[in-house]
């Protein structure tokens, strides 16, 4: 009966382990990640950067001027307009 077990408990920790091997190889994980949105419109000049993200919710976490992360909904007509002057700074300041 000892055995039995012993062998049971060892197919259930591979089980458990070799998920976590390939999802380390396959891309990194991220430190942060939304699980809730914020429903207030931010203030553009604040914001420095961005991550699009679909999992766990669909949804644009951006990094503000002091370093705080704030996730919203990315079908807001705002967060498209912040987007694409986040992205013309960038632009900008590689030429």
């Amino acid at each position: 009966l000892w055995l039995n077990m012993n062998i049971v408990l060892t197919a259930f920790d591979i089980y458990l382990f070799f998920p976590l091997l390939g999802g380390v190889g396959s891309q990194p994980m991220r430190k942060y990640s939304c699980v809730s949105l914020s429903t207030q419109q931010l203030n553009i000049r604040n914001l420095v950067s961005y991550e699009k993200q679909k999992v766990p919710v669909n949804a644009i976490m951006f990094i503000t001027t002091k370093g705080i992360k704030i996730c919203v909904s990315s079908d807001q007509k705002w967060v498209q307009s912040a987007i694409k002057k986040i992205d013309q700074k960038r632009t900008t300041k590689g030429k």
